[in-house]
């Protein structure tokens, strides 16, 4: 009698822990609140629950520091995020990249007046160049590199971290030479200003892919199922995402991709570099 209760005690635990693996729990680091992953998430969540047999359960974060701080405390088993927000993720707490997120046209640029005085790179020399979010691959990191890689290192200009549409009415006031931002945020200005004319000076390469990781020691079986999803159901994965928030529109035509490797993203940790930021064990600007 011991012995069959022992039995049925051991078959109960492992069945206890199967279930328990097959729960994934997913936070995505630049959506805050339950209800905004839901709305932004929730059509994504149902069909990876479809594919996968997995629950997929929201967890909400409200900073990329508290993803971290999640992942290393086993809370979470999932984080979508970005390639700067990566690299810290992965010194911080090992994660294993689980697939990457595509978003096309996603490439760092450098904005002046098309009538202004500066025609070249070089004539940022001893200028103010205003850059975004502190920290922004796109907005920060991507275009500072961009004139890095172009022959004008940081030391060159004077950086000033605004807001970008304050930073684009300096611009027109005079008061700043150039605006790092995205191809989006350009847009975004012609159609804020449309009397006045902008061009891009310089263009970066295409920046690293947004990236899902997934924790260390997270189920490696759930972590494969996933992985698999996404090879073979790109396209009914990608169409959920896309079809929730506008924001979410960045990832129209792009793709998964599960070919990636954590050296991929050394652009970015030489972006760090570029800005004065030599170790990965910390987000710029917290």
């Amino acid at each position: 009698m011991l012995k069959m209760i022992g039995a049925v005690a051991a078959l109960a635990m492992m069945t206890l822990t199967a279930t328990a693996a097959e729960k994934v729990r997913f936070a995505v680091t630049d959506v805050e609140g339950l209800e905004k992953l839901h709305q932004e998430f929730g059509p994504f969540r149902d069909k990876l629950q479809e594919l996968t047999g997995l629950e997929i359960e929201f967890f909400p974060v409200n900073s990329r520091t508290a993803a971290v701080e999640a992942l290393s405390s086993d809370q979470v088993d999932m984080v979508l995020t970005g390639p700067a927000e990566y690299v810290v993720m992965k010194q911080l707490t090992n994660a294993e990249i689980v697939t990457a997120w595509q978003r096309p046209e996603y490439y760092a640029q450098v904005v002046v007046l098309a009538d202004g005085p500066i025609k070249t790179v070089a004539d940022l020399k001893g200028k103010k160049v205003a850059f975004g979010a502190v920290g922004s691959t796109s907005q920060h990191l991507g275009p500072a590199q961009v004139l890095t890689d172009l022959g004008l290192p940081q030391s060159d200009y004077t950086p000033e971290i605004i807001s970008r549409n304050v930073a684009v009415e300096a611009m027109i006031n005079g008061d700043i030479a150039a605006v790092g931002m995205n191809r989006g945020h350009l847009a975004s200005i012609r159609e804020a200003y449309p009397e006045t004319a902008f061009i891009v000076l310089a263009r970066g390469r295409d920046l690293p892919n947004d990236v899902l990781v997934a924790r260390a020691g997270a189920d490696s079986a759930a972590v494969q199922k996933v992985r698999d999803a996404f090879v073979k159901n790109g396209k009914e994965l990608m169409a959920s995402v896309v079809e929730t928030t506008d924001d979410n529109k960045k990832y129209e035509g792009g793709f998964f991709i599960t070919s990636v490797k954590d050296a991929d993203y050394d652009y970015v940790r030489d972006m760090y570099r570029t800005i004065g930021v030599d170790s990965f064990n910390a987000f710029v600007g917290d």
